[in-house]
């Protein structure tokens, strides 16, 4: 299948910046061999839609609620960020499980509402160090993946060791095959031939370096790209590695 390239843009930006950064983007990513995709934050979201005007490079953003609207100070729903000129979202990413406490359950709910809106979840999962020091790390992937995918679910599956991100550590390529042949079995078994269609792409200090390596292993189908997406030289160096 064609790789998906996303980039991560996390809590970083100005306007201006965003809008620049998009466009660098936007103006390197002719004849690339992977689908280009970027998150930047909620105010970025319109904005970079827009400069992008439904080209080569999609646009996503990094959460939603479960709730299509209602009484919830600060959030942001699904439908909003499809009428924004979002088509996908970032959902259950390790640092909103830790700071904000978010549960598998939880992250289902917002997969389903992401679903519903027309949006494609983009649902990570993976483990912290300790977890894989104690020999734990396939178990614990395989409880996400049962706990945060919705019956029905037709979205990609992105596996972030938590302890390789931003870190500038990665696993070996021996472990991340090993987690991504696991996520891919997982899937088979629950979605039957949709589930072996659906792109699992691999996080954690994922660079211009390392991504030709990475990006060539079985069941990695592409990338989501935390700091070196901030870069638009190094994103698209990444992008072109998947060929």
């Amino acid at each position: 299948m064609r790789p998906l390239i996303a980039g991560n843009w996390k809590m970083h930006g100005s306007m201006a910046e965003a809008e620049a950064l998009a466009g660098a983007v936007r103006d390197g990513a002719a004849g690339l061999p992977a689908d280009l995709l970027v998150c930047p934050a909620f105010l970025h979201v319109a904005a970079v839609a827009r400069l992008l005007g439904g080209g080569a490079v999609a646009v996503g953003a990094q959460d939603c609620h479960a709730a299509a609207k209602g009484a919830h100070t600060g959030d942001v729903s699904a439908p909003m960020l499809r009428d924004a000129g979002a088509t996908h979202v970032i959902l259950g990413h390790s640092e909103r499980r830790a700071d904000h406490g978010e549960t598998d359950a939880v992250v289902r709910a917002k997969a389903e509402a992401a679903a519903a809106a027309g949006l494609v979840p983009i649902v990570c999962v993976g483990e912290t160090e300790a977890e894989r020091l104690a020999g734990q790390a396939e178990a614990v992937v395989e409880r996400q993946l049962a706990g945060s995918l919705p019956e029905g679910f037709a979205g990609v599956v992105a596996y972030e060791p938590v302890w390789a991100i931003g870190t500038g550590r990665t696993p070996t390529e021996a472990d991340i095959g090993a987690i991504h042949a696991v996520i891919r079995a997982r899937l088979a078994a629950r979605f039957g031939a949709a589930g072996q269609g659906m792109r699992i792409l691999y996080g954690g200090s994922m660079k211009p370096g390392n991504a030709a390596a990475i990006l060539a292993l079985p069941n990695v189908d592409g990338g989501l790209v935390g700091g070196a997406s901030l870069v638009a030289a190094d994103f698209l160096a990444i992008a072109k590695a998947a060929g």
